[in-house]
């Protein structure tokens, strides 16, 4: 399902042949840096550079019978190089070829997410400025609260959003790294400074020290900011799908002509897209407790790790790709409905204003436990009764003693409880 609507950019990252290509690549730039030390010669530098190629069917073929991927991968290349070959994999592991690859293909795949994070970023903020003083209720333990605006959920999820893009900076320049050191990581038969200049023609930086891989506690770090990313999309799911609901159709999944909800019940408009992102969150997070189960390996190294990732890699960034693409055009398509918005709010009769009431009693001289009392007990006279808050306080003989028909009335002011929107925008957007 996911490759169905996955940007095709993320899919070719993990083709064999992009894969392979990334060895080939490492392959060339070991070589150049031998050529360049004297130890193969320029004639036969020039002909690896010009011959050097693969073919994916051959390289299946051979492995059924190696069953090491490395050397079925240089016995192809070496199949169009010719007697020259002996000169490629001078001094290297197979693991620098496959964890410097890999690292490659992450920060391939790394900047694609990147670049969806940041247009998921300007979907919320320009839906966030579009709804920025849309009056809403406010919910905690999914029962009315405090007034609040669209605007401001919105400017929540972007800032959100931002230190996840702050997260995937970092992660991106943790795994930005490559290993040309041999078996151990000893350099025994190459040398620091020709480490330092391959990994400068293919863009990485080496690691300060390896053994036989690259530390699997970078990966993990990148697929835990991937877990990040996705259940940050699936809050934002979330909430949407809570709005949804029929009790509340605040906001609505774009719904598309000719969308059927339900096989029986023709009415239906389901939150189908929001609903598979929060499933989606569930595997991504459950990959990112496999990388760090990959940190822990036997002495130098052993193979247990290579088995997860080949499935985590393409999986996560495809998912995660995915995700931020179907989620950014939710928020671009999703409908808002102000005019229900404003009945909710209205809902609840008033009660909503009652720490406005409870701040004014405090104001007013009485304690803090005797002003709670007060507008609680008219608070659930008003909740238990289906009666306007305001009107059940105006009766309180109590309450009218300490504050005017004015003062009561002002506290159901939503402007002034809404009056610092613009400075939370503020330090949102201009941050």
């Amino acid at each position: 399902m996911i490759s169905r609507y996955s940007r095709k950019e993320m899919e070719d990252i993990w083709k064999p042949e992009n894969r392979f290509q990334k060895w080939l690549d490492i392959e060339l730039a070991v070589c150049e840096a031998w050529t360049k030390r004297g130890v193969i010669p320029q004639s036969s530098m020039n002909l690896i550079r010009e011959r050097a190629s693969f073919n994916v069917d051959r390289i299946n073929e051979i492995e059924k019978t190696t069953r090491h991927d490395v050397i079925a991968f240089t016995t192809s290349v070496a199949e169009f190089v010719g007697e020259d070959s002996r000169f490629i994999h001078r001094g290297l592991t197979s693991y620098d070829v496959v964890d410097t690859a890999l690292s490659l293909l992450m920060k391939q795949a790394g900047a694609l997410i990147r670049d969806g994070l940041v247009q998921l970023m300007d979907a919320l903020k320009q839906r966030a400025f579009e709804t920025k003083n849309v009056a809403i209720v406010g919910r905690s333990h999914g029962i009315h609260a405090e007034p609040t605006t669209f605007g401001i959920k919105l400017a929540i999820f972007h800032s959100e959003m931002s230190r996840n893009l702050k997260r995937w900076d970092a992660a991106l320049e943790t795994i930005s790294v490559g290993k040309i050191s041999g078996a151990v990581g000893t350099y025994a038969h190459l040398d620091p400074e020709m480490e330092v200049e391959i990994l400068q023609n293919v863009g990485l930086k080496p690691t300060p020290a390896s053994n036989q891989i690259i530390q699997r506690d970078r990966h993990a770090e990148y697929f835990s900011a991937l877990a990040f990313i996705a259940s940050s999309i699936e809050k934002i799911a979330m909430e949407i799908r809570h709005l949804q609901r029929s009790e509340v159709n605040e906001v609505e999944e774009f719904f598309h002509p000719g969308q059927k909800g339900s096989s029986a019940m023709p009415h239906k408009r389901n939150p189908v897209l929001t609903e598979n992102l929060c499933g989606l969150a569930r595997v991504v997070r459950g990959y990112s407790l496999s990388a760090m189960e990959d940190i822990p390996l036997w002495h130098e190294r052993d193979i247990s790790h290579s088995s997860v990732e080949r499935i985590i890699a393409p999986d996560a960034t495809v998912i995660v790709d995915f995700m931020i693409a179907r989620m950014t055009s939710v928020i671009r398509n999703m409908r808002i409905f102000e005019d229900r918005m404003t009945r909710n709010l209205d809902s609840n009769r008033g009660l909503i204003f009652s720490e406005s009431i409870l701040i004014k009693l405090v104001d007013k001289g009485l304690t803090r436990e005797r002003a709670y009392f007060l507008t609680q007990r008219n608070a659930m006279k008003a909740w238990e009764n289906g009666l306007n808050f305001k009107d059940v306080l105006l009766e309180d003989e109590e309450i009218a003693k300490a504050l005017s028909r004015e003062e009561i009335e002002s506290a159901f002011d939503i402007n002034h409880a809404l009056r610092w929107v613009d400075a939370i925008f503020n330090r949102v957007f201009n941050s």
